[in-house]
């Protein structure tokens, strides 16, 4: 009980250390997390309030739907996975120049696709391609010289995003027919469910446990295996054209996902943000599910429904809570959300209720959709204030390793 009661008085603040190349191209999710975030404030602000500026090849909602997937969210993506990579192998699969070339490819593809005529074009498909192959390829290096099998099928769905995104350029540069380039679009973005299903269904158990050690949660092992399975038979059987063979394995995989949200108590963790953004992006992507499999059967003729709900319930809410928790562990920090990270979540949960408003409004949708890309914009915009200083410096603690252990707040 004397332990118990001891006070330890804090020690005097480090002053902060230098901005360091070496330290930000050290691993992933520095450069990569720094990217992304950036992009997604971007890349939504050029959408909604600027669209005439967008004069590539790939433009209007085709280059919307890119560059939000394939730009934002696969940089986050690919971030989280180098880095999710060297804890699972011990071996960091990018870092240095060779990370600093990764990060360059992302870069080239964004500005090429902006840029007007045939030959920025292809330079910006070939970068784009080649950002995806190079991280799939050193990823998949270190899990083949781990032996780590149960983690294969990330590198397979990772490659599948890439070929999705070959298949769209293909039907962009053609001028295919719409529903033809949004079939290769959505293939694209049920692959990145896949992805989202397998590392939130371990991730989560684990954060909830280490952050409240009186809650006992199950990862739901042999669930999760019929729920992956699922997802990529659906995937597969949605490469025949959406029809309602896909449809009950997507509402089966969605369900799946839903009852794993109950069975993790989520009433347990709503005194802790760091918990409960992960828990609400888990149910975005069980929602979104349904919403596919609604659109399979032909009960919504609009695939916006389910491309919102999967793009910012599910990958909007889980990114900003993984970009927030795994920055502040491989920076040396405290796993504790403070004002301004729960703002950003805050922000995010807002765009996502006033986007889907605005699918839902019969009348008068302008300003909904404006105020949900204000919302969108200013949470990654906190995210930035507050990290940009954490991702180009050292860590705190001055050594590298595993994140440090979770302090809660006294309540």
């Amino acid at each position: 009980m004397t332990s118990l009661l001891k006070i330890q008085e804090p020690s005097a603040p480090e002053p902060p250390q230098r901005p360091s190349l070496v330290a930000f191209l050290e691993l992933g999710f520095r450069p990569l997390y720094l990217c992304g975030a950036l992009w997604a404030m971007v890349a939504v602000s050029l959408w909604v309030f600027a669209p005439s500026l967008l004069q590539g090849v790939v433009a209007g909602v085709f280059w919307h739907a890119h560059e939000m997937f394939w730009g934002f969210i696969a940089a986050i993506t690919v971030g989280f996975l180098l880095t999710a990579t060297s804890n699972w192998t011990g071996m960091n699969p990018l870092q240095g120049p060779a990370l600093g070339t990764l990060v360059l490819l992302w870069a080239t593809a964004r500005l090429g696709f902006l840029w007007p005529g045939a030959i920025a074009f292809a330079v910006a498909s070939t970068a784009d391609l080649l950002f995806i192959a190079m991280a799939a390829l050193a990823i998949g290096r270190c899990l083949l010289a781990r032996q780590s099998r149960h983690n294969y099928l990330l590198v397979l769905l990772l490659l599948g995003m890439g070929s999705a995104n070959a298949a769209y350029l293909y039907a962009c540069w053609h001028q295919l027919d719409y529903s033809v380039v949004m079939h290769y679009f959505f293939t694209g973005m049920l692959c990145m469910a896949a992805i989202a299903l397998l590392i939130a269904r371990r991730v989560i158990p684990f954060f909830a446990t280490r952050a409240l050690p009186q809650l006992t949660v199950s990862r739901h092992t042999r669930s999760g295996q019929w729920q992956a399975g699922l997802a990529a038979c659906g995937i597969l059987v949605w490469q025949f054209g959406p029809g309602p063979w896909a449809a009950p394995l997507f509402a089966a995989a969605g369900l799946l996902t839903l009852w794993h949200v109950m069975a993790w108590k989520p009433w347990a963790v709503l005194r802790t943000p760091l918990l409960w953004i992960l828990y609400l992006g888990y149910a975005g992507l069980g929602l979104g599910l349904w919403a596919a499999a609604a659109y399979a059967l032909g009960w919504t003729a609009r695939m916006s429904w389910p491309v919102h709900l999967l793009g910012m319930a599910g990958f909007g809410a889980l990114i900003v809570g993984m970009i927030t928790r795994t920055a502040l562990g491989h920076t040396g920090r405290a796993l504790v959300a403070d004002r301004s990270m729960v703002c950003s979540y805050g922000l995010v949960f807002c765009a996502v209720v006033l986007r889907l408003v605005t699918l839902g409004a019969s009348t008068h949708p302008v300003p909904w959709l404006h105020a949900s890309a204000a919302c969108w914009v200013l949470a990654f915009a906190v995210y930035l204030w507050r990290f940009l200083p954490m991702l180009v410096r050292p860590r705190a603690d001055q050594r590298p390793g595993k994140p440090v252990p979770l302090q809660r707040r006294p309540h």
